[in-house]
């Protein structure tokens, strides 16, 4: 009996069990079921009703699940069942706040629970709330008295600190008690772990008190801090560059560099406070140490003896050689010629020393990264001198019929691409005339073939060794493509890249320059896949997001535009609960120093640009395929939460999170992407998004309620029912038309990027073809349309011959629009095939424009019918014979004429491109010069790009072909 006693279970756990494994399955009807049958008999097992709001809620019925909850937790449980029940429901529902009030009811009926009192702790975590953190912190360490809660506490008002708006508030009060806190435990000998010397460091650090934080990092508090190599020696050598201590910094440095030459974070501490000393003309004192870390190296002469003394112990080794040392010299090199330092010479020949170190390190993949940022040491004739050199280092075989020597190892062809890579970023393939250009692809090509022998066993998922080769030569045919404008060359470069990635399906490098081509030739279709194959991580969809988001829309695939800003959507608000859970662990195992960082990267990913671009797009892209479609405008701006006075994107704090070096290049300098480039792009991107969020804002006020007139006289009562609605209206066009203006001058600019820069925006095609203008126009007409209906149709002959100008207007912009985008979008011309996408890019302007010209008149047409009928009733009391009808009336009748012609030329244009496009002999193409396998991946491409077009074109036309239906519901 006493051994089964010793196992009691609780009753009620047992008769959870099955509710439990249900909601894990994801049977969450059962789970509901099993909870109703389980509460008839025991009405009082109040986490069964917890479990089955949980179910409730995973089956999309939230309110029910909400009510449920609320009847429990307004009983205040204390059974640990029922509150972590309620714990994941609220986290489901995205409620953390509620969390916080479940446990501190608990911790006010339970006041000596350790686990009530730190989930408390961990529920304010999630919401942030460091004050009522710090407080729950100090409760908890006077129940049980131990270090981390204690330390809890101080974190907390250290996170006060950094959160508070007011930096001076953080200087005089939070961070000093967070200092006099941890002061009282080295007092009293209670500092334990590690954490809470980092903990003590981060106060100091952030107070500027970093002599302080150097005593606790030299003192026995430091001898606790082992967890990362290095961890004093880094930390001093931070503290003494804050500090300006240049003798210190040169000593420590040098002292760590003698114990491993390779460490390269310490070579550029060694070199800067070197140049500090110099500068401040130091010299050592005559008698005892130089300084508390010892002897100094304060003279040109001493570091390059040092760096050369570092290369000789490199070069006596009969093991591998340490690339620390060979890499200092070039980089000390790099400093005395920046400074125009005559001492440069005591380190010989920049030529030689990169021979010698491309004789050492040839074979590593990492050789051009290292030899690349040294190449400018070169003087303007050596480029070929150099490379000739280096090709001496390059073991290759007999050479075989097409003049071609090949490596016999992947040692000897890593040496070989490597001198292809620094020829490349010298210039030399720049420099070579088209026929140079072929030629030398189909050396690279023939490179690419041979190497892939090394790889026969290579597993899916690991790169070819010759695939950089395959790389290099779509570069060139880009090179060869932008410079000659042939487009045969970008059809093989495509050619070329799928060959590539059907021998090395794991390349994302193949993968990221076929997408960008694609995208560049108006084809969305493929790089959906290309997209999800790269499999992005995490961060990934807001660094390389941009390249997805940027053409979907814009080339007419509007399905896959909304998947692919979903993508990024869902990883941007998964992070806000995500961030909070960091926290906690980061509370949980006393990685205090990690906490700042996770509330830094939620932070950059709010302010993200990305963020704003796919948070707006997102909501047009709705609109465009919904609105008056499948819900009014007025029902889609309301699903939204969308208000025309809030504008919830951080302009002032905006940072720009994309990765603009994601492509590899081996480009020279001045074809990289420079400082300027990203400035610019990001002004550009900027005011794209500006003048995106402004017309989405707008759209929203159309479908306001003050717009819509109220149901009396319609004289008396929009003077009233209106409220402020015109001064909101005002003011956004008002920016709308500053922003226009904005817009002209960059587009006036016409910045080009680089080929493997920032894709620019949609602002140049959108002002050239006419369509920002128009959407303004018909969006500046609601104003007018706001006037008619205070004035009346009797009264307003002025402002309906305004208005009816306004409408003929739009129709012509829309027609110039049209016109714009007419052409063929794919054409066969001497057997070559030519894409033009920018004729696709204004024919979906067309669409989109189209799109809000009738939201303006459907607005219209609300205003105009009760303002006809009062009319109407006027007329019968005065008895006025006559029919004719007011001017505005015909105007808008004349412009829905107007657009149903539009939509029907449009939709007649659409029809005859597909068949043309479907009606392309691609298979009867000749492709010179290549091969029957590459012509076959060529062909693959073309295929790929014909089908895209014809799906963007499908897409454009059905919804076109739906806009076209509610034309019907604008008669007046």
């Amino acid at each position: 009996m006493a051994a089964a006693r010793g196992h009691v279970q609780d009753p009620n756990d047992r008769r959870l069990r099955p509710i439990y494994d249900y909601l894990d399955n994801g049977n969450n009807k059962m789970a509901i079921q099993q909870a109703d049958k389980l509460l008839k008999k025991h009405k009082d097992l109040h986490c069964a009703k917890v479990l089955k709001a949980i179910g409730l809620q995973r089956t999309g019925k939230q309110d029910e699940a909400f009510t449920l909850a609320q009847e429990v937790a307004t009983l205040e449980p204390t059974d640990d069942n029922s509150l972590q029940a309620l714990t994941i429901l609220y986290r489901e529902m995205h409620r953390p706040e509620l969390v916080t009030k479940l446990y501190e009811a608990a911790v006010k009926k339970v006041p000596l629970s350790e686990e009530y009192h730190s989930h408390l702790f961990m529920a304010y975590a999630r919401v942030g709330e460091y004050k009522k953190m710090q407080q729950a912190g100090m409760a908890l360490y006077k129940i049980v008295p131990k270090n981390p809660y204690y330390f809890w506490s101080v974190m907390s008002l250290v996170m006060q600190a950094i959160s508070a708006q007011d930096e001076k508030l953080a200087q005089t009060m939070f961070l000093p008690l967070a200092e006099r806190m941890v002061e009282k435990m080295v007092k009293e000998e209670k500092i334990e772990a590690e954490a809470e010397v980092q903990l003590y460091y981060m106060i100091l650090e952030r107070l500027g008190k970093c002599v302080e934080a150097l005593d606790v990092i030299r003192g026995p508090l430091g001898e606790k801090l082992t967890s990362e190599l290095q961890s004093r020696e880094s930390k001093c050598m931070k503290l003494y560059r804050r500090l300006q201590r240049w003798p210190e910094c040169n000593s420590l440095a040098h002292k760590l560099l003698l114990k491993n030459p390779d460490d390269w974070q310490f070579y550029p501490s060694y070199f800067d406070s070197l140049f500090h000393l110099i500068d401040q003309s130091w010299s050592p004192p005559e008698e005892g140490e130089h300084c508390s870390e010892g002897s100094v190296h304060h003279t040109v002469a001493e570091v390059v003896s040092f760096v050369e003394e570092r290369v000789s112990g490199e070069d006596g080794r009969d093991s591998r050689s340490l690339r620390g040392p060979y890499l200092a010299r070039l980089e000390l090199m790099h400093r005395l010629r920046e400074r125009g330092c005559p001492e440069e010479k005591l380190l010989g020949e920049p030529l030689e020393l990169m021979v010698q170190f491309f004789g050492k390190f040839g074979d590593k993949p990492c050789c051009i990264t290292d030899l690349k940022l040294y190449l400018h040491l070169l003087a303007p004739e050596q480029p070929v001198q150099f490379i000739n050199r280096v090709s001496e280092a390059v073991p290759l075989g007999e050479q075989g019929e097409d003049g071609f020597a090949f490596p016999e190892d992947t040692k000897a062809l890593q040496r070989h691409l490597c001198m292809s890579q620094l020829s490349r970023a010298l210039g030399l393939h720049h420099a070579l005339d088209p026929d140079g250009k072929l030629r030398l692809i189909a050396e690279l090509k023939a490179h690419y073939r041979h190497g892939l022998k090394f790889g026969t066993n290579a597993l899916k998922t690991e790169l070819q060794f010759s695939d950089m080769y395959c790389l290099m030569a779509a570069h060139v045919y880009i090179d060869l493509w932008k410079e000659t404008e042939d487009e045969d060359m970008v059809w093989q470069c495509l050619g070329v890249l799928q060959e590539g990635l059907s021998l090395s399906p794991s390349n994302a490098q193949f993968k990221l320059l076929l997408l960008l081509v694609y995208c560049h030739l108006g084809a969305f279709e493929p790089v959906v896949d290309l997209y999800s194959s790269l499999d992005a991580k995490h961060v990934q969809h807001d660094t390389i997001g941009f390249l997805l988001t940027r053409y979907a829309e814009s080339l007419g695939q509007f399905a896959a535009a909304s998947q692919s800003c979903n993508f990024s959507l869902r990883f941007f608000h998964s992070n806000q609960k995500d961030t909070s859970e960091y926290i906690i662990q980061a509370y949980k195992y006393g990685a205090f120093e990690k906490i700042p960082e996770f509330i830094a990267l939620r932070n950059r990913l709010n302010q993200s640009l990305h963020f704003a671009q796919v948070r707006t797009e997102r909501m047009l892209l709705d609109l465009f395929l919904e609105a008056d479609i499948v819900l009014s405008l007025e029902e889609s701006v309301k699903a939204m939460s969308l208000s025309p006075e809030e504008d919830d994107i951080p302009w002032d704090t905006m940072r720009d999170n994309r990765d603009l070096t994601v492509f590899t290049s081996w480009n020279p300098k001045e074809r990289e992407l420079t400082e300027e480039h990203r400035r610019r792009s990001l002004e550009e991107e900027s005011v794209w998004l500006r003048l995106r969020s402004l017309t989405l804002r707008l759209l929203a006020s159309l479908s306001s309620p003050g717009h819509t007139p109220t149901q009396q006289n319609s004289g008396t009562a929009n003077e009233n029912g209106v409220g402020d609605e015109p001064s909101i209206l005002g003011s956004l066009l008002a920016q709308l038309h500053r922003t226009l203006q904005t817009a002209a001058q960059i587009a006036e600019r016409r910045t080009q990027y680089p080929f493997l820069g920032p894709p620019s925006t949609r602002l140049l095609s959108a002002l050239s073809s006419g369509s920002c203008q128009c959407q303004a126009a018909a969006l500046q007409l609601s104003v007018h349309l706001q006037e008619l209906q205070t004035a009346g149709l009797d009264e307003s002959s002025e402002l309906q011959t305004q208005i009816c100008n306004g409408f003929k207007s739009l129709v012509v912009q829309l027609q110039e629009i049209l016109n714009k985008g007419k052409g063929d979008l794919l054409e066969m011309k001497e057997g070559k095939l030519k894409s033009w996408p920018s004729l696709l890019e204004n024919l979906i302007f067309f669409v989109e424009t189209v799109c809000i010209v009738l939201w303006m008149a459907s607005h219209c047409a609300k205003i105009l019918r009760p303002l006809k009928t009062s009319l109407q009733k006027k007329k019968k009391k005065k008895k006025d014979t006559n029919t004719a009808l007011p001017a505005v009336v015909c105007g808008f009748q004349e412009l829905t004429r107007s657009l149903q012609d539009l939509l029907t030329q449009a939709l007649e244009y659409i029809k005859g491109q597909e068949i043309g496009i479907t009606a392309l002999k691609l298979a009867g193409l000749s492709l010179e010069g290549q091969t029957q396998d590459e012509e076959s991946f060529t062909k693959a491409a073309m295929d790929k790009v014909q089908s895209s077009y014809l799906r963007s074109l499908q897409e454009a036309g059905d919804l076109l072909k739906k806009r076209a239906e509610t034309i019907k519901s604008l008669k007046i």
